[in-house]
């Protein structure tokens, strides 16, 4: 089954559907959250319900321009343009952009947005963006150096990657053991749902997105590897897991594209 899926289509169909069954990733911000951003109290989140450290940003976003990598969903986008910035919207599902668009419509906020593959940037000129924003998406790439390649390409001297990421480790207990609250040590790592037999599969994720598990060495290493230089690390407990008594299922990064 694994070798007949495209996930990229999968995954886009997937996501739609997702807005249809109210995924909480999937909800627009609402017209207080707006008003206060444009006031200058504004958060975004990258991992969880974890706000990113304010520090993390430039002292002002007057003017930035910003590229939210798949990051649909008219959440954080529309936050970081009514605070000032000049944000671009890129995701893998048409019906999360139009969270973004909807939200925009509403606002009188200008937010463009793209369809398209995080791993192919090619709708964007070289050094376009003070800030990519990308908080956890990955999960659902296959292979990740190409993502890294394009984002330090689109980034400007100076400008900053900001991305959050699965854990890799939650990955190696069985699904069934922890919907009973139990942490059984079953898979070997990398993971992806597509090794799964597919009735489990379909239990377990149903026609919900295919996710992978991607090794530090891809996520941090391969974020070296393109050019970035790492500036900042946190971790989050996952906010619907039961690793979350036990471990940091969430990790967030902040790196800088050398000047």
């Amino acid at each position: 089954m694994a070798d007949i899926i495209d996930p990229v289509a999968h995954n886009r169909a997937a996501w739609d559907r997702e807005v249809d069954n109210d995924n909480e990733w999937t909800r627009p911000v609402g017209p207080d959250v707006i008003a206060r951003a444009r006031a200058g109290d504004w958060s975004v989140v990258l991992i969880g319900y974890e706000p990113v450290p304010r520090d993390w940003f430039p002292p002002g976003l007057a003017g930035l321009d910003v590229l939210g990598l798949a990051s649909g969903g008219g959440q954080q986008g529309p936050i970081l343009a009514a605070a000032g910035a000049t944000v671009t919207v890129f995701d893998n599902s048409s019906r999360q952009l139009e969270r973004d668009e909807e939200v925009a419509a509403r606002e009188g906020l200008a937010i463009r947005t793209v369809l398209g593959d995080m791993r192919d940037l090619s709708a964007f000129a070289d050094a376009s963006f003070d800030l990519v924003f990308n908080p956890v998406s990955n999960v659902f790439c296959p292979e990740l150096a190409p993502v890294w390649r394009e984002a330090f390409r689109v980034l400007r001297p100076g400008g900053l990657l900001l991305t959050g990421f699965m854990n890799p480790d939650i990955f190696v207990f069985d699904a069934a053991a922890m919907e009973r609250g139990e942490l059984v040590v079953r898979h070997p790592l990398p993971f992806s749902s597509l090794d799964l037999p597919e009735a489990e599969r379909a239990q377990f994720y149903g026609d919900g997105p295919v996710e992978f598990s991607h090794t530090l060495t891809e996520q941090i290493g391969g974020q070296l590897a393109a050019g970035f230089r790492l500036t900042g690390l946190v971790e989050a407990p996952h906010h619907a897991d039961a690793t979350a008594p036990y471990m940091p299922g969430y990790i967030a990064t902040r790196a800088i594209r050398p000047a």
